[in-house]
């Protein structure tokens, strides 16, 4: 196809040639995952911890009055943010395993008609990536749904301000408004006998305009965001780790026929 008397074609063919096996061998699904994986956590972490200590800040200056009212809130608060440390570490070193697996497993496709022979190690060890992934999916899609309900809390909130900012210049009664409230006690933020507990009419409106209710609103999204790519990508790997469990079984059965 080409004269054999320039080498240096011939050298840069053998490059090409290098370089299409080699990222033919990339395992894109784990690799798409991975970065979803890292991207999601980092966002779900880095803004649940912010929103937590906003919202500690937020009760303390509007909705509660004494501190014992809200000490179990503060220290879950405080326990759920080393909770946050822990499932950055997990979700990183975890990554880096299912990609490594995913590499392995690539490699194993693409020599399966050579001298390549799966492990009995190897397809237990990726069968327990799959158990282990599906469990943190399930996990994880119970962090998804509890960090809508922070979402819905604050959505609730801006709505019920808007409702009091139309009455406040439609009506010219001024306690035409002052029925609407936001109780945080019926979200269990608080205990029944705290006081004030709730925060209604202009009050209520006016902790709306603040930059820690806007702050915190923003934070809680971005979490829930985070928490949705996190389960997208723990999907991803559920499909990546039991497609690559398959082509080891394959090929395990593969070497017992030879």
């Amino acid at each position: 196809m080409f004269p054999v008397k320039q080498p240096w074609l011939c050298k840069a063919l053998g490059c090409y040639d290098c370089c299409v096996r080699c990222l033919g061998a990339v395992p894109y699904a784990s690799l798409a995952a991975t970065l979803l994986c890292y991207a999601g956590t980092a966002l779900f972490c880095v803004s649940a911890h912010m929103a937590l200590a906003q919202t500690e800040v937020l009760v303390e200056m509007h909705f509660a009055r004494n501190i014992q009212d809200y000490i179990i809130l503060a220290s879950f608060i405080k326990y759920f943010q080393y909770v946050i440390y822990g499932l950055a570490s997990f979700f990183f070193l975890y990554g880096i395993l299912l990609l490594a697996e995913g590499f392995y497993t690539t490699s194993a496709i693409k020599q399966k008609f050579g001298e390549f022979r799966s492990t009995q190690c190897s397809r237990c060890l990726s069968l327990t990536l799959v158990i282990v992934t599906y469990i943190l999916a399930i996990i994880w899609l119970a962090v998804f749904a509890f960090t809508a309900i922070p979402v819905y809390f604050f959505f609730n909130m801006e709505d019920t301000c808007h409702t009091i900012n139309i009455l406040a210049e439609t009506t010219t009664s001024i306690n035409q408004h002052a029925w609407v409230c936001m109780d945080a006690r019926q979200y269990s933020l608080l205990p029944w006998h705290a006081m004030p507990g709730k925060a209604c009419g202009m009050t209520l409106a006016a902790i709306c305009k603040t930059t820690e209710f806007f702050w915190t609103y923003d934070l809680y999204i971005a979490a829930f965001a985070g928490a949705g790519v996190t389960l997208l990508s723990l999907f991803l790997y559920l499909v990546a780790t039991t497609y690559n469990y398959a082509v080891l079984r394959f090929l395990g059965r593969k070497a017992m026929r030879c």
